[in-house]
């Protein structure tokens, strides 16, 4: 998921953190998917290798392009041992990864997964260099993670770990170099230690090494539902095109974390019928739609959607090939493959997660006819307030919530615009349109800056 923050505490039974940026209806279903859950297909990087070589192939750059796009400008593996809370120590091992900063400083996310590999990194570090450069921000891509599964251990135990990973890049990170932001298992806490260990080292306190954070410590009004806002927005937009509203579409949910969660609200909130959603441990179905509100109390007091009294059981696989208008894949990369892409009915794909259509699954939909609104556009809401939480704390100087709302809905609209004028001038797919203009943006950045020395 581009920049998503989730909450790794309140399925693992222990008391949930308080955010007071935070709605409440963030703190739900953590978005960090067991290992059985996850995909089994050829990974991240292969997806995001294979999308960078079709655009490069369609704008006639030459190899030596191609070979400055396709690889990290900077990556660091490091080494974080961690002393338990019973005094036992743990050896995890963090990686972040700039994949280009030609057009800024990095940005991107900081991921606790036990899946969590470099690779994987990589691949999400460079779909943030599209996707800001699609919405037209002073950004290049970056990505961290750590391989641990938050839900196993303390607050106290994921303080540490958090502190020594940020000790252990330091050099790589700053407001004018890489700032981080909360993704899958990470929230705004996290980035309160992060900015907080980054500060006490440097001497003063740094609220722009970080966004995402407590507005407390200068975080910006708006941030937790930022993904999810734009999620609606570019799926409005996309069934404008067709001469449909909200109002008229029935959607589903896939991952119920806060990135799916707070979409699954909006599109309620919009007309929408929100008919099924899903979580790590299950999903739940109805026909006219799901009362959202009343099942996010559902999943407040169980800490998940399954057992959802007013509506029915479904499993997370049948989520996905259920007959909705509107597909949201909101958890983790690659579940649509061509194993199922076959089977989809939805006539939109909105792509709430980073990643979670695979290179081959993409062309079997593009033959079908469904629309996949690509995750460096759909999902790009939450780096687009990033960028605003960024802006307020070089400026010390706060927007309101309304001004922040409608500056996203502008970005996002406007880059919607241009992607879909290009789909139809080239006669592409909406991700391979983005693709190009992200892929171009950053190439152009690469010639007018040269090649030093």
């Amino acid at each position: 998921m581009a920049d998503t923050a989730v909450d790794p505490t309140t399925a693992a039974g222990r008391e949930p953190r308080e955010h007071s940026q935070d709605p409440p209806l963030a703190d739900v279903v953590p978005d960090v998917a067991p290992d059985s859950a996850r995909p089994t297909h050829a990974g991240p990087l292969a997806t995001a290798q294979t999308q960078l070589a079709g655009a490069i192939r369609r704008l006639g750059f030459d190899e030596g392009m191609h070979a400055m796009l396709a690889t990290p400008r900077r990556e660091i593996n490091v080494a974080i041992p961690l002393r338990r809370d019973d005094g036992t120590t743990e050896l995890f091992h963090g990686f972040r990864v700039q994949h280009n900063v030609s057009r800024g400083p990095g940005k991107g996310g900081l991921r606790y997964h036990p899946s969590v590999d470099v690779d994987e990194v990589r691949a999400l570090a460079m779909w943030m260099t599209w996707k800001c450069a699609v919405v037209e921000l002073p950004y290049g891509g970056a990505k961290g993670g750590v391989a641990i599964d938050p839900r196993n251990y303390s607050t106290a135990e994921l303080e540490r770990v958090t502190r020594r990973y940020t000790s252990e890049i330091m050099p790589m990170i700053g407001p004018e170099r890489d700032i981080m932001a909360p993704d899958i298992g990470t929230d705004a806490q996290t980035m309160a230690w992060v900015m907080d260990t980054y500060s006490v080292n440097r001497g003063y306190t740094i609220p722009g090494v970080v966004t995402g954070k407590p507005l407390e410590v200068g975080g910006s009004l708006g941030r937790a539902t930022a993904t999810s806002q734009g999620v609606v927005h570019a799926a409005s937009a996309a069934i404008r095109e067709q001469g449909l509203e909200l109002s008229d579409v029935r959607v589903a949910v896939q991952g119920f974390g806060k990135v799916g969660s707070h979409a699954a609200a909006i599109f309620g909130q919009s007309g929408a019928r929100v008919e099924a959603v899903s979580d790590q441990y299950g999903g739940v179905h109805r026909s006219g739609g799901i009362d959202v509100p009343r099942l996010l109390d559902h999943v407040r007091e169980t800490g998940s959607v399954v057992g959802f009294a007013e509506a029915d059981p479904l499993g997370n696989a049948d989520l996905l090939t259920l007959d909705v208008d509107v597909l949201v894949p909101a958890a983790v990369e690659g579940v649509l493959t061509h194993e199922n892409a076959d089977q989809v009915k939805a006539r939109w794909v909105v792509e709430g997660a980073n990643g979670p259509t695979t290179a081959r699954a993409d062309e079997i939909l593009a033959d079908r006819g469904v629309v996949v609104v690509p995750d460096i556009l759909a999902n790009a809401g939450g780096v687009v307030v990033s960028y605003f939480e960024w802006v307020q704390a070089q400026q010390a100087y706060w927007w309101t919530e309304t001004e922040i709302e409608q500056r996203l809905a502008e970005r996002m609209l406007h880059a919607y615009d241009a992607v879909a004028e290009v789909a139809r001038r080239e006669q592409v797919p909406l991700r391979d349109a983005a693709l190009l203009i992200g892929v171009q943006r950053v190439a152009q950045a690469h010639r007018t800056r040269g090649l030093y020395p």
